[in-house]
């Protein structure tokens, strides 16, 4: 870290870079907290019987401590790091459920107003900070610009989702294959016609919502609906098993760890 760390503004503070390497394992992990938000908050509402407005609540609470956490750790800590995860893609799930099922705002309104607001949001992040660059998330405005996109990507790609899957009758399946394929299609266009990595690594990571919320149904919903019917709870656990699985490897080797970080860690660790 440079020298003037202290003379930097409470907004600025410099850490090591608080977000995790973009490896195979990102991506996984990625999906599987899609997955689980969809799944949970489809299991607080529905199982447990809780309103929108109070899984909210509750979820968004244990979203700030944690957030509160990440924000004042000095470096990335996986498992904090993608508790915060989880606890937005469920938070994006209920506030968009909440705008349709409740509220009554229609899914194309839902969808164009979060793609309009994560637009702005990226485009006040580049303004003020010249960069969108996740290898880059060192100070603390930067990462509340981080955390604030990541809300809105998860919010957006439900509403796109469900729109795709349920407003306009593809379902979960075919909504599955195409957000995968599309997927596909970014990764083609970054590792072989160039698009800036900045650019693939965002609208994969809006895809990948709607892609975990369309398995997410496909395996929870019953056959009725079209779904596997392996229920919320059941779904929910599998998910988060396998989170907290790789989570809990990852803490050990430091395999997403950025290089630079990695080789700092033994002189700066507290």
């Amino acid at each position: 870290m440079t020298s003037n760390t202290s003379e930097l503004a409470p907004t600025a503070r410099r850490v090591l870079n608080k977000v995790p390497e973009i490896t195979v394992f990102f991506w996984v992990i990625k999906v599987l907290a899609t997955t689980v938000g969809e799944t949970f908050a489809d299991y607080l509402t529905g199982t447990v019987g809780m309103t929108l407005t109070a899984a909210g609540l509750v979820v968004g609470a244990l979203l700030v401590v944690t957030l509160a956490l990440q924000l004042r750790a000095a470096r990335y800590v996986a498992p904090v790091y993608w508790v915060a995860v989880v606890l937005v893609s469920v938070v994006g799930t209920i506030v968009t459920d909440h705008l349709v099922d409740e509220v009554g705002v229609p899914l194309w309104v839902t969808t164009v107003v979060f793609a309009v607001a994560l637009g702005v949001t990226f485009a006040v992040w580049y303004r003020l900070e010249g960069t969108l660059s996740i290898h880059a998330v060192t100070t603390t405005r930067r990462e509340a610009f981080y955390w604030l996109a990541i809300l809105l990507t998860f919010a957006l790609g439900t509403a796109a989702g469900d729109l795709l899957a349920e407003g306009l009758g593809l379902g979960y399946l075919a909504s599955t294959v195409l957000f995968a394929a599309a997927i596909g299609v970014v990764a083609l266009a970054r590792y072989r016609f160039g698009m800036g990595a900045v650019l693939a690594f965002w609208i994969a990571y809006v895809l990948t919502r709607p892609l975990g919320a369309s398995i997410g149904d496909l395996l929870s919903q019953s056959t009725a609906d079209g779904g596997l019917g392996l229920g919320t709870t059941t779904t929910s656990v599998i998910f988060l098993a396998a989170i907290a699985a790789i989570v809990t490897y990852l803490t050990i080797t430091r395999r997403d760890v950025e290089t630079a970080e990695a080789d700092l860690a033994p002189a700066t660790s507290r």
